[in-house]
Protein backbone atom coordinates (compact mmCIF):
# COMPACT_ATOMS: atom_id res chain seq x y z
CA UNK A 1 0.00 0.00 0.00
CA UNK A 2 0.92 3.25 -0.89
CA UNK A 3 0.48 6.39 0.97
CA UNK A 4 0.33 9.62 -0.94
CA UNK A 5 0.83 12.55 0.05
CA UNK A 6 -1.79 15.85 0.35
CA UNK A 7 -1.23 18.47 -2.43
CA UNK A 8 -0.57 21.15 0.16
CA UNK A 9 1.87 18.48 1.93
CA UNK A 10 5.52 20.77 2.53
CA UNK A 11 8.17 19.46 0.28
CA UNK A 12 10.63 17.10 1.71
CA UNK A 13 14.21 18.14 2.45
CA UNK A 14 15.10 15.94 -1.19
CA UNK A 15 12.67 17.83 -2.76
CA UNK A 16 14.38 21.21 -1.76
CA UNK A 17 18.12 19.92 -2.15
CA UNK A 18 17.06 18.70 -5.59
CA UNK A 19 15.36 22.46 -6.38
CA UNK A 20 18.55 23.79 -4.96
CA UNK A 21 20.52 21.91 -6.90
CA UNK A 22 18.53 22.61 -9.59
CA UNK A 23 19.35 26.68 -8.93
CA UNK A 24 22.86 26.37 -8.93
CA UNK A 25 23.18 24.20 -12.05
CA UNK A 26 21.17 26.62 -14.21
CA UNK A 27 22.93 29.56 -12.89
CA UNK A 28 25.77 27.67 -13.52
CA UNK A 29 24.86 26.97 -17.11
CA UNK A 30 23.94 31.20 -17.63
CA UNK A 31 27.29 32.29 -15.73
CA UNK A 32 29.56 29.59 -17.99
CA UNK A 33 27.79 31.29 -21.24
CA UNK A 34 28.93 34.65 -19.54
CA UNK A 35 32.38 33.31 -19.23
CA UNK A 36 32.85 31.75 -22.62
CA UNK A 37 31.79 35.17 -23.51
CA UNK A 38 34.14 37.15 -21.39
CA UNK A 39 37.26 35.28 -22.79
CA UNK A 40 36.63 37.08 -26.02
CA UNK A 41 35.98 40.21 -24.24
CA UNK A 42 39.44 40.05 -22.43
CA UNK A 43 40.40 43.10 -24.41
CA UNK A 44 37.00 44.84 -24.66
CA UNK A 45 37.40 47.88 -22.34
CA UNK A 46 40.31 49.29 -24.69
CA UNK A 47 38.81 47.73 -27.67
CA UNK A 48 35.39 49.89 -27.15
CA UNK A 49 37.91 53.18 -25.80
CA UNK A 50 39.12 53.18 -29.98
CA UNK A 51 36.00 52.86 -31.52
CA UNK A 52 34.27 55.72 -32.37
CA UNK A 53 31.08 55.63 -30.32
CA UNK A 54 27.94 57.59 -30.54
CA UNK A 55 27.13 60.38 -27.80
CA UNK A 56 24.44 58.04 -26.14
CA UNK A 57 26.90 54.78 -25.87
CA UNK A 58 27.45 53.72 -21.98
CA UNK A 59 30.91 53.71 -20.84
CA UNK A 60 32.09 50.29 -21.00
CA UNK A 61 32.47 49.95 -17.03
CA UNK A 62 28.76 49.74 -17.13
CA UNK A 63 29.01 45.92 -19.18
CA UNK A 64 30.08 44.31 -16.21
CA UNK A 65 27.26 44.99 -13.76
CA UNK A 66 24.60 45.08 -16.25
CA UNK A 67 25.29 41.55 -17.58
CA UNK A 68 25.79 40.00 -14.25
CA UNK A 69 22.61 40.86 -13.33
CA UNK A 70 21.13 39.86 -16.73
CA UNK A 71 22.69 36.25 -16.52
CA UNK A 72 21.58 36.08 -13.07
CA UNK A 73 17.83 36.67 -14.16
CA UNK A 74 18.43 34.42 -17.00
CA UNK A 75 19.37 31.52 -14.72
CA UNK A 76 16.69 31.83 -12.47
CA UNK A 77 14.13 32.52 -15.05
CA UNK A 78 14.91 29.35 -16.69
CA UNK A 79 15.34 27.48 -13.23
CA UNK A 80 12.19 28.50 -12.33
CA UNK A 81 10.16 27.20 -16.19
CA UNK A 82 12.06 23.39 -15.03
CA UNK A 83 11.42 23.28 -11.55
CA UNK A 84 7.56 24.37 -12.71
CA UNK A 85 7.46 21.88 -15.52
CA UNK A 86 10.68 19.27 -15.68
CA UNK A 87 12.69 19.43 -18.75
CA UNK A 88 10.56 16.86 -20.70
CA UNK A 89 7.97 18.86 -20.62
CA UNK A 90 9.38 22.47 -20.93
CA UNK A 91 11.88 21.02 -23.62
CA UNK A 92 11.07 23.51 -26.48
CA UNK A 93 11.52 26.15 -23.89
CA UNK A 94 14.59 25.03 -22.20
CA UNK A 95 16.23 24.19 -25.29
CA UNK A 96 15.26 27.17 -26.81
CA UNK A 97 17.23 29.24 -23.39
CA UNK A 98 20.12 27.66 -24.23
CA UNK A 99 20.05 28.06 -28.02
CA UNK A 100 19.59 31.95 -26.93
CA UNK A 101 22.68 31.91 -24.39
CA UNK A 102 24.90 30.36 -27.33
CA UNK A 103 23.95 33.32 -29.60
CA UNK A 104 24.78 35.19 -26.67
CA UNK A 105 27.80 33.81 -26.42
CA UNK A 106 29.14 33.70 -29.66
CA UNK A 107 28.41 37.43 -30.17
CA UNK A 108 31.78 38.18 -28.24
CA UNK A 109 33.58 36.64 -30.24
CA UNK A 110 32.37 38.15 -33.38
CA UNK A 111 32.23 41.91 -32.18
CA UNK A 112 35.35 41.90 -29.44
CA UNK A 113 37.61 39.20 -30.83
CA UNK A 114 36.92 39.06 -34.46
CA UNK A 115 35.82 42.33 -35.40
CA UNK A 116 33.48 41.20 -37.25
CA UNK A 117 30.77 44.40 -37.27
CA UNK A 118 28.61 43.33 -39.61
CA UNK A 119 28.43 39.71 -38.94
CA UNK A 120 27.86 40.59 -35.35
CA UNK A 121 24.86 42.74 -36.15
CA UNK A 122 23.44 39.81 -38.21
CA UNK A 123 23.73 37.56 -35.48
CA UNK A 124 22.66 40.05 -32.68
CA UNK A 125 19.04 40.22 -34.72
CA UNK A 126 19.29 36.20 -34.49
CA UNK A 127 20.23 36.97 -30.53
CA UNK A 128 17.50 39.03 -29.96
CA UNK A 129 14.82 36.89 -32.19
CA UNK A 130 15.98 33.95 -29.90
CA UNK A 131 14.95 35.80 -27.05
CA UNK A 132 12.05 36.94 -28.04
CA UNK A 133 10.60 33.19 -27.98
CA UNK A 134 12.27 32.20 -25.09
CA UNK A 135 10.78 35.21 -23.41
CA UNK A 136 7.24 34.32 -24.96
CA UNK A 137 7.68 30.84 -24.38
CA UNK A 138 8.55 31.25 -20.98
CA UNK A 139 5.82 33.69 -20.17
CA UNK A 140 3.42 30.84 -21.71
CA UNK A 141 4.96 28.42 -18.85
CA UNK A 142 5.59 30.81 -15.78
CA UNK A 143 4.63 34.43 -16.31
CA UNK A 144 7.25 35.61 -13.63
CA UNK A 145 10.23 33.60 -16.32
CA UNK A 146 9.08 35.44 -18.75
CA UNK A 147 8.86 38.78 -17.16
CA UNK A 148 12.57 37.87 -15.47
CA UNK A 149 13.66 37.84 -19.35
CA UNK A 150 11.78 41.40 -20.09
CA UNK A 151 15.40 43.30 -18.85
CA UNK A 152 17.58 41.08 -21.22
CA UNK A 153 15.49 41.80 -24.18
CA UNK A 154 15.46 45.57 -24.10
CA UNK A 155 18.86 45.50 -23.04
CA UNK A 156 20.08 43.14 -26.16
CA UNK A 157 17.75 45.71 -28.15
CA UNK A 158 19.54 48.56 -27.14
CA UNK A 159 22.73 46.73 -27.53
CA UNK A 160 21.57 45.70 -31.19
CA UNK A 161 21.20 49.70 -32.15
CA UNK A 162 24.64 50.28 -30.32
CA UNK A 163 26.14 47.75 -32.71
CA UNK A 164 24.80 48.75 -35.76
CA UNK A 165 25.69 52.57 -34.62
CA UNK A 166 29.36 51.14 -34.22
CA UNK A 167 29.91 48.96 -36.79
CA UNK A 168 28.94 52.68 -39.02
CA UNK A 169 31.25 54.81 -37.21
CA UNK A 170 34.02 51.89 -37.21
CA UNK A 171 34.44 50.40 -41.06
CA UNK A 172 38.07 50.02 -41.60
CA UNK A 173 38.14 48.65 -37.65
CA UNK A 174 34.80 46.75 -38.02
CA UNK A 175 34.72 45.41 -41.34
Amino acid sequence: MTRSLPDNAPPTRIDWSIQVIGLVVWLAISFIAAAIGSVASINAKEFYGQLVLPSWAPPAWIFGPVWTVLYLLMGIAAWIVWRAHGFRTARYELVLFLLQLALNALWSWLFFAWHLGSLSFVEILFLWATILATTVAFWRRVPLAGALLLPYLLWVSFASILNYTIWQLNPQTLG
